[in-house]
């Protein structure tokens, strides 16, 4: 079927909302940075909205009732919205489901060194990233640094214009010729990716004192400015990403380019749309979750049973707790995946089936299933559950297409669908398409940012279990 853009379906009226809801956005990410960023801006915005915290229902002994609206945060890196519908929860839940952790590099735990002149920071890379990416461009340093004493110091340090910012180096192209003859998974080392942050010694008084420098100058600094020791490194989370702010991309400013756009993009949309809707039949619930990039592993992953606990806690909220209610509502719950797709590049044509891929500016995506080769480690949605989402879809006049990620033998992708399967509800892979995915900065067009919130804003409005 052909693509068509969905900017020849605007007016200027209509344009304009476009690009308002894409300043909106930008601001989101520049804020939004790293998984703790992120969940701090969306309790902000959710809290102006009338979401309250259930710990602060719960030590009220007060029972949730329909239309109230709670969150759940976990561990500072996750986020979990309901909106209590009128319809017994038994009945299922209408879910968007997102994450907010992107590729990038953490300090290690023992990471200042010097060598040659420099001060570094040992750095260990995070998701699927193309390592030679990364080196030679401005990165910041975000994160928190917990001392012994439970005081946690907030670190931000490369995003302003005053601030100094860091560097991976590389080697000059006059004397690269055997780096230039290896592989692209070997030109640059995991190793490697160590981050310049200091070259000026710490002027010494005795001779001895001369003995690392420059990190005792730089050790010296975070003292100074932070109340920070070398020690203090070993309860820290402190994450490396691009510098600078998200941007509009062409000419035409039909684009936006920025770090962390995977998954963020589809984050921003869901938790916007939950705001949207004033009210529902059957439970809303929007989950923002962490680790998705490395297999959603760990306690604030979609491996955990954070989730099943958050669920548990609302149905003993509403009076109507038991592991079979439980068992039930989640079942009978339909969700979309709201992750992120490939957007076609004709640089690189033969990476993907033109009939199959997703187009920038054609609408948002729908990915019946992912996986890699034969579908392995996807979810691969029923048809039945599909037709009632185009319906919904249609009626709504939300643009959409429908892909995959790339050619069947190249590899692929993979979201939290196939783990939220597992309870036996319904699940779809719907979100963005993105350029450059798990690059330092993305790129996804403001059309489709613009339709991916009007589809899952009819989602939430339209979706019930009559059609199954």
């Amino acid at each position: 079927m052909e693509k068509k853009s969905v900017w020849n379906s605007y007016g200027k009226a209509e344009q304009k909302k476009v690009h308002a809801y894409a300043s909106e956005y930008m601001d989101f990410l520049n804020d939004s940075k790293t998984e703790r960023e992120c969940a701090d801006r969306i309790i902000a915005d959710i809290e102006k909205e009338g979401y309250v915290e259930y710990a602060c229902l719960a030590k009220g002994k007060k029972k949730l009732k329909s239309g109230d609206r709670v969150y759940f945060c976990g561990m500072n890196k996750t986020v979990i919205m309901f909106q209590i519908g009128s319809e017994p929860m038994e009945n299922g839940m209408t879910i968007l489901g997102a994450h907010i952790d992107s590729p990038r590099l953490d300090v290690k735990q023992n990471p200042v060194y010097e060598d040659g002149g420099f001060a570094y920071l040992d750095t260990h890379y995070y998701g699927g990233i193309k390592k030679y990416q990364w080196v030679t461009i401005p990165l910041a340093i975000h994160g928190v640094v917990v001392k012994k004493d439970q005081t946690t110091v907030l670190i931000n340090i490369g995003e302003e214009e005053n601030d100094p910012v860091f560097f991976i180096s590389d080697l000059l192209i006059h004397l690269a010729q055997e780096q230039m003859e290896k592989k692209a998974t070997k030109v640059i080392e995991g190793e490697a990716l160590d981050v310049v942050i200091g070259n000026m010694p710490l002027k010494a008084d005795k001779k001895e004192d001369e003995k690392e420098a420059v990190k005792k100058n730089v050790l010296a600094i975070l003292k100074e400015y932070y109340g920070i020791e070398e020690e203090d490194f070993q309860s820290a989370e402190l994450e490396i990403v691009p510098a600078g702010k998200a941007r509009e991309a062409g000419l035409d400013r039909s684009m936006i380019m920025s770090y962390g756009q995977d998954d963020r993009v589809c984050a921003f949309s869901s938790y916007k749309a939950m705001l949207e809707v004033k009210e529902s039949k059957r439970t809303l619930c929007c989950i923002l979750t962490d680790k998705e990039e490395i297999g959603s592993v760990g306690a604030t992953g979609m491996r955990s049973r954070y989730f099943e606990n958050c669920c548990a806690e609302v149905l003993n909220g509403m009076g109507d707790y038991s592991d079979l209610t439980l068992r039930r509502m989640l079942a009978a719950s339909c969700m979309l995946s709201s992750d992120v797709t490939s957007g076609f590049d004709p640089m690189y044509a033969s990476s993907f089936d033109k009939k199959n891929v997703a187009y920038l500016g054609c609408g948002f995506s729908f990915c019946k299933f992912t996986g890699s080769r034969g579908k392995s480690g996807s979810n691969d949605a029923n048809a039945e559950y599909l037709g009632a989402i185009r319906r919904i879809m249609d009626e709504a006049g939300a643009k959409y297409q429908l892909a995959e990620l790339g050619k069947v033998d190249l590899g692929g992708g993979g979201t939290i669908a196939y783990i939220m399967a597992l309870y036996g509800m319904n699940v779809i892979d719907c979100g963005v398409p993105v350029m450059n995915m798990h690059a330092p900065h993305e790129v996804v067009s403001k059309a489709d940012l613009y339709e991916n919130k009007k589809g899952y804003v009819a989602f939430l409005e339209r979706m019930d279990g009559s059609w199954n």
